[in-house]
């Protein structure tokens, strides 16, 4: 089959060129399959016998992505899993991108406890998400790829195995747009997870790459309320006694603490205004006997 289209990602370095070794089947991408390493630097996938398309490495320093290419646009990778008989997966039209990063929370909370700096797919910053995009735009405009995507991206570790929402034979078959490994048939890996695939195509499409700007805009009064006044949002006094345990404070609580302390503090300058006009009294009265 001919490819059709440029085959190379704008920018993205082919320091890490597999296709040379391996080879691959020519097609006609109409899928993207996102897939997260699990790890913080650029893999070796076995010298390229495990790699994707494109590995997306976050730079965090300048907040981009460094993209990296291993195969041709429309030739086959090799991050699937393929089983005998059933369904094709590497070659059946799809490009795989591999983000560098974990959607595992566990891997998370041990990372930023260390202090290492990641991509946390849930919760990937907009930077990510802009660059992200801009490649969903790119294979949508230069290959004609949708800019869609039916599937639940589930949470990890609910995403590994038979969870719910890997594909049947016939749906992958006739699949097109953007999905995940989790939901490709015949694999058992739940990456990318709870990967936020809606605001990545949101992006693509130029809207906002802000998710609190998005989820905002959907909010009733009620959310609303919950959002701005029972977050831990506001920075805690540098002279608060808890400050170390307790850095952030909920906005209603500060207000509330607030009234509290101005009613305490209209109080006392109640009574210290009577013992002041007390006092006015007696040096009065004493006055008056002096003279």
């Amino acid at each position: 089959m001919a490819k059709t289209g440029p085959q190379k990602y704008p920018g993205a370095s082919t320091a890490y060129w597999y296709q040379s070794r391996y080879g691959g089947n020519s097609m006609e991408t109409n899928v993207i399959v996102w897939h997260s390493t699990e790890g913080t630097s650029l893999p070796s996938y076995g010298g390229g016998g495990s790699a994707p398309n494109l590995t997306a490495k976050p730079d965090f320093k300048n907040k981009r992505i460094v993209w990296y290419q291993h195969f041709d646009f429309d030739t086959s990778a090799r991050a699937l899993v393929n089983r005998a008989g059933g369904v094709e997966t590497n070659t059946l039209n799809v490009c795989q991108v591999e983000v560098v990063g974990t959607c595992d929370p566990g891997t998370h909370a041990k990372w930023t406890k260390a202090g290492y700096a990641h991509l946390y797919m849930p919760d990937l910053p907009n930077w990510a998400i802009r660059d992200l995009g801009e490649f969903a735009e790119w294979a949508h405009d230069k290959h004609g790829v949708p800019l869609s995507s039916d599937v639940t991206f589930k949470a990890y570790p609910s995403s590994y195995g038979a969870n719910g929402v890997r594909m049947s034979y016939a749906k992958w078959n006739n699949y097109r747009g953007h999905c995940g490994h989790q939901h490709v048939p015949e694999n058992a890996h739940g990456d990318p997870g709870n990967f936020p695939m809606a605001a990545i195509l949101t992006a693509a499409k130029g809207g906002s790459t802000d998710t609190t700007e998005r989820e905002i805009e959907n909010m009733d009064k009620k959310d609303a309320y919950h959002l701005f006044w029972t977050g831990d949002y506001a920075p805690a006094p540098s002279t608060s006694s808890t400050k170390e345990t307790n850095p952030n404070w909920m906005p209603v609580s500060v207000l509330v603490g607030n009234y509290e302390q101005t009613s305490r503090a209209r109080d006392d300058i109640a009574d210290l205004a009577k013992q002041v006009a007390e006092l006015t009294k007696q040096v009065a009265e004493l006055a008056k006997k002096v003279s």
